[in-house]
């Protein structure tokens, strides 16, 4: 049976097979480049030509160019030629002198650089700006918003609670505990215009209020469900009365976790007797400036999003119906909200930003 041609050997040095290795693995090489890296890779390890193409889903043809491309070439034969074009306006120092003005400098009597500024001091198109700011993934009209905790405690308040969500305890129910307060009941001035076929729902940007409300929400983490009930005000004895329902609500043979914030109204006096005479009840508080830390958070933000936002309510009652409402309606179908991150991937993040300050120079 009849063998074909007699491949050529590649004789590949050590350093030149430790670059392959790095160009086939590393996350920013280009699909092509690391499949040719593959390619060369395999045939020096004795694969066949066509044993190789079958393994990486190509052809044969195709894994012959490119032993070939790096026999006479070496690794720069495996990077494609110029494509033919136009030859580019804009020097690597043009773009290094743009790049390095919008993350160093502030134009003036601005907070930000925008593309047409860019491009009146650079003097290039505000075309050109665009690109080169899409190629370094810079974006000087963005802002986010961040708060470091300063709480003396973090490290062991970080690790206490995220602990509570990845390994609760047993016989025990941990629940996240928080107010909503000031809550409005806002009504548009002008009926909502409902949704239509290429327009979106529309309303006017001026209401009418009606009064607030506050929501007090206790979230088992394991199942989801939400001990939920609202009060006009938000004061020790509002909580307090919600204390009493979340004890009605859960079963006496199960220890209770309640995760909340550093709010005065957790601490008075009164609520600490309450605590005292329940010794079944465990408080872990999350650090100062931490609220991202209690997942009933997470809950706020979808019953804010679902039901708050674009609600029109023409009195206080009808709004904690409607809140009130949301919760039993998902208590019927309930799904937990899964933390994933460990204490230590968040501390190291913490870490790494901290560094970030230390050396911004500001």
């Amino acid at each position: 049976m009849a063998q074909g041609r007699p491949t050529k050997p590649l004789a590949m040095t050590a350093e030149e097979a430790e670059k392959l290795a790095m160009m086939a693995r590393r996350p920013k090489s280009t699909q092509a480049l690391a499949l040719r890296a593959k390619i060369i890779l395999h045939c020096h390890d004795g694969m066949l030509n066509r044993d190789v193409a079958a393994k990486l889903g190509i052809t044969a043809a195709t894994v012959c160019k490119w032993r070939e491309r790096f026999r006479l070439h070496r690794i720069e034969g495996l990077i494609d030629e110029p494509r033919p074009g136009a030859p580019r306006t804009i020097s690597d120092a043009k773009v290094e002198e743009v790049v390095t003005t919008t993350l160093e400098s502030m134009p003036g009597n601005a907070t930000h650089w925008s593309t047409r500024l860019m491009a009146e001091k650079s003097g290039l198109s505000q075309t050109s700006i665009v690109r080169i700011w899409h190629s370094f993934g810079l974006q000087p009209h963005r802002v986010e918003n961040f708060k470091l905790s300063k709480d003396p405690q973090f490290v062991e308040k970080v690790r206490d609670i995220v602990g509570l969500y990845l390994d609760p305890p047993e016989h025990a129910v941990v629940l996240c505990v928080d107010e909503k307060s000031q809550v409005q009941a806002l009504n548009r001035t002008q009926p909502i215009l409902p949704l239509a076929p290429g327009a979106p729902a529309r309303q006017t940007h001026d209401y009418e209020r009606h009064g607030v409300t506050s929501l007090f929400a206790a979230l088992d983490v394991a199942s989801g469900v939400t001990i939920g009930n609202c009060y006009r005000r938000h004061r020790h004895q509002e909580f307090l009365r919600f204390l009493n329902e979340i004890e009605q609500n859960v079963p006496k043979q199960f220890d209770v976790h309640l995760v909340m914030d550093n709010y005065a109204t957790h601490k008075v006096a009164k609520v600490r007797k309450w605590l005292l005479r329940h010794p079944r009840y465990q408080i872990h508080y999350t650090p100062t400036s931490a609220s991202w830390l209690n997942l009933v958070e997470r809950l706020f933000a979808e019953i804010t999003e679902r039901c708050v936002r674009r609600g029109s309510h023409t009195s206080v009652p009808q709004l904690q119906k409607a809140l009130l409402g949301y919760i039993d309606q998902r208590n019927d179908n309930p799904k937990p909200f899964v933390w994933t991150a460990s204490a230590n991937l968040i501390l190291g993040k913490v870490e790494r930003f901290c560094q970030r300050i230390l050396n911004s120079g500001h």
